[in-house]
């Protein structure tokens, strides 16, 4: 055999996030109608109920129980990117969503940062560099 014959894929890609709800239906909710993810597995599995959301390519798992201890322990945020930043921070804010600060523009990526449910912290981007 030859090296090429005898390589082994190993490509890779993030599949989902796996969070802890506390308030599982109030963390659905947030998700799809902010970032219009949805459902495409609800099941359950290791003693609780696990529901994995489809936002653009990624997924978010959550399990139906609280988080173990109150801060973010080794994840610092979520990233979720979009087309239009501008038009989808209106849209929040139509749904009564509040932030903290505006979009900081650097040129070829702008983003802003908003806590989700369980204090997940989210940065919402637009670039085109990546």
């Amino acid at each position: 055999m030859s090296a090429a014959e005898n390589a082994v894929d190993i490509t890779c890609d993030l599949h989902h996030a796996h969070l802890f709800a506390s308030n599982l239906d109030e963390s659905l909710r947030f998700y799809r109608e902010m970032f219009g993810a949805q459902v495409v597995f609800d099941t359950k599995a290791a003693g609780s109920r696990n529901v994995l959301l489809r936002l653009g390519a990624a997924h978010i798992n959550f399990y139906d129980q609280p988080p173990k201890d109150t801060g973010r322990g080794v994840m610092h945020h979520l990233g979720i990117r979009t087309a239009n930043l501008e038009a989808l921070v209106a849209s929040m804010k139509q749904k009564g969503f509040e932030f903290r600060k505006e979009i900081a523009d650097l040129g070829t990526f702008k983003y802003v940062m908003a806590a989700a449910p369980d204090g997940v912290l989210l940065e919402l981007f637009e670039t085109n560099a990546f």
